[in-house]
């Protein structure tokens, strides 16, 4: 049975809802969802068990407007392995000093029993107001520049960060601006369920640089199930061999059937052609090999069954919507702080 990591989501009286919720769905998602989209096999090493929490458990109005609506009370909350606060409405003026103290003591506690503690954007008030960021790195949203200074000249505000692990074991992790939710959730999956989770995730939610459109993120959709005994042993045999040159001849060989009488069958039965199918088979393995190792892309290429690395350029970059090179940019250090 994989391990259970609980985070909880800290509301405060001046919490926004938007990012608690999207922590809340991508930590519930983690081990959980990429079988369902993708027909693969789950490769978590943990999943997670996201609870939004206050003081007294009771949901309460957000400065935005809508309720927000907590599932438990920091004493009721068993001991957190994460303790996250998202971004809160400040005023120019707020003055922190003194506030959320029972919170604060909780977090404190959660902290000194070995939990890793975050803030995303300004929710890095409160963990200097908690006493936690003196004299080490933190980063913030920009506009709270002016809180520190004024109440917490010990901490090293670092604005131009986007995540800044500090302290012992870094077990303080802070965020940048609100958007940096999702970077901050990636990386928090990579450490406690492993890299190839963090990449599955950013794929799903789409986090990261969109300006190349949504290709990039998408995966190969496990071929439906079918009862097709011939088709079902071709693909068995090329799952083993997609490298071989004249893969579809060589599948209908296996499946004992005429090429045209295979290829009708075969989309019949997958939903995939046979080229097709190979292709994608090709480009997945391509992509994991960008994703996670440093070889060069025309060996690549040719790992993956693509003999002219131009033509795997070019069919990679219809196909995954980016080049190969950009790929690898996108993802390959994902979930590396």
């Amino acid at each position: 049975m994989r391990p259970i990591i609980r985070v909880g989501l800290l509301t405060l009286p001046e919490s926004y809802p938007a990012v608690l919720y999207g922590l809340h769905e991508l930590f519930g998602c983690v081990g959980r969802i990429w079988h369902n989209i993708t027909g693969e096999p789950e490769a978590a090493s943990c999943i997670f068990s996201p609870r939004l929490v206050s003081r007294d458990g009771v949901s309460m109005r957000s400065p935005a407007g809508p309720q927000i609506a907590v599932e438990t009370s920091i004493d009721a909350m068993p001991q957190p392995d994460i303790v996250i606060v998202t971004d809160l409405g400040l005023s120019l003026d707020f003055d922190p000093r003194g506030r959320w103290r029972a919170e604060a003591e909780w977090v404190r506690q959660a902290h000194a029993a070995s939990a890793v503690v975050c803030s995303v954007c300004t929710g890095a008030v409160f963990l200097a107001e908690a006493g936690l960021l003196d004299g080490i790195e933190a980063t913030s949203h920009w506009s709270a520049a002016r809180i520190f200074r004024t109440h917490y000249p010990r901490v090293r505000l670092r604005p131009e960060r986007i995540l800044c692990p500090s302290g012992p074991e870094h077990r303080i992790v802070t965020a940048g601006g609100a958007s940096t939710w999702g970077e901050l959730g990636l990386y928090l999956v990579a450490r406690f369920g492993g890299e190839a989770e963090a990449r599955r995730m950013a794929k799903v939610f789409m986090i990261g640089d969109k300006s190349d459109g949504q290709l990039p993120f998408a995966a190969m959709a496990r071929p439906r199930q079918h009862e097709d005994a011939a088709i079902a042993a071709a693909q068995c045999w090329i799952a083993d061999n997609y490298t071989t040159t004249n893969p579809v001849s060589r599948m209908a060989e296996v499946a004992g059937l005429p090429e045209r009488t295979f290829a009708r069958r075969f989309r019949r039965a997958t939903g995939y052609g046979p080229v097709e199918y190979v292709q994608a088979l090709r480009l997945e393995e391509a992509k994991q090999m960008l994703e996670t190792t440093n070889e060069p892309t025309d060996a690549v290429a040719l790992a993956v069954g693509y003999a002219d690395p131009v033509f795997f350029r070019r069919i990679f970059k219809r196909s995954v919507g980016v080049t190969p090179a950009r790929y690898r940019q996108k993802f390959a250090a994902l979930a590396r702080v």
